[in-house]
């Protein structure tokens, strides 16, 4: 009887860990054990930093625009009440950019919160 050996199958499976462990350094990326195991737990890192990477941003954004809003007179908390008062529909991540590339119009924004408290 033929023996079957699995190796077309195998080697495609091999193939693929091996390409997806790009990179890694010494034995990581060349023995099959050490690299499954690498490569199972980058990907579980990955998943989760994607979500940090997200959380990240927000605080630089938020921390932006609250010294962008003391630079124009009001606190970060007073800023966006007053603009969710208005009705602005920008986010943080616009008025961050706005703040640092067109300090006029954010200039312009700030103010426009300032009058949404009073009203």
């Amino acid at each position: 009887m033929v023996r079957v050996t699995n190796a077309v199958a195998r080697h495609r499976k091999t193939k693929r860990l091996y390409k997806r462990a790009k990179g890694f350094v010494g034995d990581r990326k060349n023995h099959i054990r050490l690299t499954y195991d690498a490569v199972l737990s980058a990907m579980a890192f990955n998943y989760r930093h994607r979500k940090e990477r997200k959380r990240n941003f927000r605080k630089i954004w938020t921390t932006r625009l609250s010294v962008a809003a003391k630079i124009n007179g009001i606190s970060y908390s007073k800023f966006i009440h007053g603009l969710k008062k208005v009705g602005c529909a920008l986010n943080r991540k616009v008025l961050s950019e706005m703040s640092i590339k067109d300090p006029a119009s954010f200039a312009h924004v700030a103010s426009a919160a300032k009058n949404g408290l009073l009203a």
